[in-house]
């Protein structure tokens, strides 16, 4: 009975010159065909009381599709689309396909740096396997925060890995993982018939994803946008063989970078040294920020803990400034010597390069596409919050707390220009005045929850969001009580 529900609900909707839909049980799946020769999109409804028809998949010119068998009140209509429409969609689809590889795969040519000027490749490998030093492990690479992607690895390297036969402890292992193309953000360029590593490189996702740990601790499938905050960069960089590149633009020692690089600690980047040359903050601790997350960037301005610019403005300055990627970058601000002299020592407010060998700017646009694409993370009641407290706080947020005064809902942080000034928000000035505006970004709060490790703020300086609570509450005189501000945070997590 349920069967024929189902479709009847089809045939019912099948109407008004749109093509006819006819359903085949295939169990455990249910096949749908429709007429006609044009532009497809094929959408549902859980039941008819739903408010909106929902888009399954792209637009197609198949007259097929094959789902999952559906619940039985759900509905499906097939429409068609004009050509503009059609081409609309498809361009987008190719758009997140193309920026989801250049995000996880594309170097943008910078193994010539880390490869062929630090030779980290080298480092990697170990001596047992032509580099220099112990090498890397497995073991040893998930320590300082890298990440492996599961669906890289063949069902018996899976296998290998759980019944121990394949050796953790062994830099070769890890050789063998880059090979696979399995070490999310890492890319291994091998010679010699593929026997022998002789560069490396890294991409977006280096930094801005990691793994949902699925498998075991650290491999898993990939999380695009969420910020690695195991991952140790300095420590990581800092067993490169040479850091005379590192040291010939800050005009220090060599062991001069390895001690400020070992210094950052997991999760954090350091994205002005080579900027303004303040490797520590006026209190003596690193002047590294937290990895910010890539997800839920739609609609928001300001990328970056400090402003700096939009999504496209930081993945160029990234690529080519922190990457060291082959591509043209532009910012006469980094000209200010007395700001950032670094930079302006080294020409990095106008880094040219022939339009053949640029291996960024035509990236961007597909790049830009894919990040706006990645949605924060929704957290779930019961497990990441606790709802009835969440609904006091959800309260307190838009009336005694007066949250939203900055982080306007959807957002979550203001539309427009979202900075402010130190003393706005009642902190130091140090990392503010390391940007072109000297001010901080109203960090938007989607997905909040899954990102608690590390801190909060730009540095990590509060290491709750019950502290980052009852700092605004001190600085502002919010006097909310305890018990307000616990319901404060559960529904902080709950957005």
């Amino acid at each position: 009975m349920k069967n024929i529900v189902f479709a009847l609900a089809l045939s019912l909707l099948s109407i008004n010159a749109q093509p006819t839909l006819s359903i085949l049980n295939t169990d455990p799946e249910v096949e749908l065909h429709w007429t006609g020769s044009e532009f497809f999109q094929l959408q549902s409804k859980k039941d008819l009381h739903a408010p909106r028809w929902m888009l399954l998949g792209w637009p197609t010119t198949l007259n097929q599709a094959r789902l999952a068998r559906p619940n039985p009140q759900e509905f499906f209509r097939i429409q068609t689309l004009p050509p503009n429409d059609f081409m609309n969609t498809t361009n987008a689809q190719s758009m997140v396909e193309t920026g989801r590889q250049i995000f996880r795969f594309d170097t943008f040519g910078d193994e010539d740096f880390w490869g062929g000027a630090l030779k980290l490749h080298q480092a990697i490998a170990g001596n047992a396997n032509d580099g220099v030093g112990p090498g890397v492990s497995p073991k040893a690479a998930l320590g300082v925060g890298l990440k492996v992607d599961v669906d890289a690895l063949p069902p018996s390297v899976q296998q290998g890995i759980k019944n121990g036969s394949v050796n953790l402890d062994d830099p070769a292992t890890t050789l063998e993982l880059l090979k696979l193309n399995a070490v999310v953000g890492v890319t291994g360029v091998f010679s010699n018939n593929n026997t022998q590593i002789s560069s490396m490189g890294i991409q977006c996702a280096f930094c801005h994803s990691t793994v949902d740990n699925s498998f075991s601790a650290g491999i898993g499938h990939r999380l695009d946008g969420w910020p690695n905050r195991d991952l140790n960069v300095g420590a990581i960089v800092a067993l490169a063989p040479d850091l005379s590149p590192f040291a010939n633009v800050l005009q220090v020692s060599q062991d001069t970078v390895r001690t400020v690089l070992n210094s950052w600690g997991p999760g954090k980047f350091d994205a002005e040294l080579i900027l303004d040359g303040k490797a520590f903050r006026p209190d003596g601790k690193s002047a590294a920020t937290l990895i910010p997350p890539a997800y839920g960037l739609a609609g928001i301005n300001l990328h970056t803990w400090t402003g700096w610019g939009s999504v496209p403005y930081w993945n160029a300055f990234v690529a080519v400034l922190e990457m060291h990627g082959k591509g043209r970058f532009f910012d006469s601000r980094l000209n200010d010597t007395n700001q950032f002299p670094v930079a302006a020592r080294n020409g990095f407010g106008d880094v040219k390069i022939d339009a053949d060998e640029d291996q960024v700017t035509s990236k961007l646009p597909a790049l830009h596409f894919y990040q706006l694409s990645l949605p924060a993370p929704k957290p779930v009641a019961g497990r990441d919050f606790d709802q009835a407290a969440a609904d006091r706080g959800d309260v307190l947020f838009e009336g005694k707390a007066n949250c939203i005064r900055c982080h306007t809902e959807p957002l979550w942080t203001e539309p427009g220009w979202n900075l402010h000034t130190p003393a706005e928000i009642q902190i130091d000035d140090f990392q503010a005045n390391r940007s072109p505006d000297k001010r901080y970004r109203t960090s938007p709060l989607a997905g909040i929850f899954s990102r608690q490790k590390g801190g909060f703020f730009h540095d990590g300086r509060f290491a709750t969001l019950t502290d980052v609570v009852q700092h605004y509450n001190t600085a502002f005189n919010l006097q909310l009580t305890d018990a307000e501000m616990s319901d404060l945070v559960e529904y902080l997590k709950s957005l």
